[in-house]
């Protein structure tokens, strides 16, 4: 008689263990799309005639969640619009496309807020660091072909106010 209580508690107890294996379907989560918030506007001015090259409304990315999350999750950008990096310290610095849906021009700018260096055209969803090659304090992601579009060259002056 134990046994069989045994075995009926076994047989009840791989019952349950095997109902419970079993994969009830997924729902998918649904997220809400990233989008761009104007926070200030950037402008550029050609290093020698100091004439306006072109103005962006940008998004100001510079806390450490900010930095590092970036444009990522976007699926795009307007060709006005650009994100500014803002770091505390002038250092190299290093970037890459981890979950950019789109290709991106990458201007960095030293601490006196001229072109310092760039890379162009950077491929969405590729994590090959993209460095400063010299230190700089920001940097400003936009539209790939930006760079070239607009003929921005190094020593070339930014400036940029945040919005209220």
């Amino acid at each position: 008689m134990k046994t069989l209580k045994l075995y009926g508690f076994v047989l009840i107890a791989a019952a349950f263990l095997l109902g419970s294996c079993r994969e009830t379907p997924k729902s998918p989560v649904k997220t809400e799309p990233v989008t761009f918030t104007k926070e200030g506007e950037l402008s550029i001015y050609k290093a020698q005639s100091d004439s306006l090259i072109v103005r962006y409304d940008i998004e100001i990315a510079e806390s450490d969640y900010e930095t590092q999350t970036g444009l990522m999750y976007r699926e795009s950008m307007e060709p006005d619009q650009g994100m500014l990096f803002i770091f505390p310290d002038v250092l190299y610095h290093s970037f890459y496309m981890k979950n950019t849906k789109f290709p991106l021009d990458l201007i960095f700018i030293d601490e006196e807020l001229r072109i310092a260096s760039y890379k162009e055209n950077a491929q969405p969803l590729n994590e090959t660091g993209l460095s400063s090659e010299v230190p700089v304090q920001y940097v400003l992601e936009v539209n790939a072909g930006q760079r070239e579009k607009y003929f921005l060259e190094i020593g070339d002056r930014i400036e940029f106010i945040r919005m209220k």
